[in-house]
């Protein structure tokens, strides 16, 4: 079994930066990738970023490319979520999430898709004032 556990949201005006953080607990499960989402009031939750534990180019959704940054930090399995230049249609409740994988199992491509992956946070809430 695998814990995730978010922190670092809050409030913050537009335009400023936020910082999101997600510890994974230790597995005997491989990781895969590990992602964020987030969801709004009356809406569907949504991918946001992505990144693939053995490196690589990060996903990321179109409405945040250039102002978040995903990164993770191996050794301590930390993800993370740097936010800046927020904007009122950010405020959502943002989850980490990710994809473990056993022995018999492959791993896979990250994606933004919610179904790919198996583990979840409780969530943080994030939210911007104009």
């Amino acid at each position: 079994q695998v814990q995730l556990v978010e922190s670092g949201g809050g409030s913050v005006q537009a335009g400023g930066s936020l910082r999101l953080s997600c510890a994974a607990s230790a597995s005997t499960y491989y990781k895969n990738y590990m992602g964020w989402f987030r969801q709004a009031p009356g809406k569907e939750r949504e991918g946001v970023a992505v990144i693939y534990s053995g490196g690589g180019t990060p996903l990321y959704a179109d409405s945040v490319k250039g102002r978040f940054t995903i990164s993770q930090d191996i050794a301590n399995n930390t993800m993370y979520l740097q936010m800046k230049s927020l904007k009122p249609e950010d405020t959502a409740m943002y989850y980490c999430a990710a994809r473990f994988y056993g022995l018999g199992s492959l791993p896979k491509l990250p994606t933004l898709n919610e179904a790919d992956f198996n583990y979840w946070g409780q969530g943080t809430q994030v939210t911007v004032s104009s």
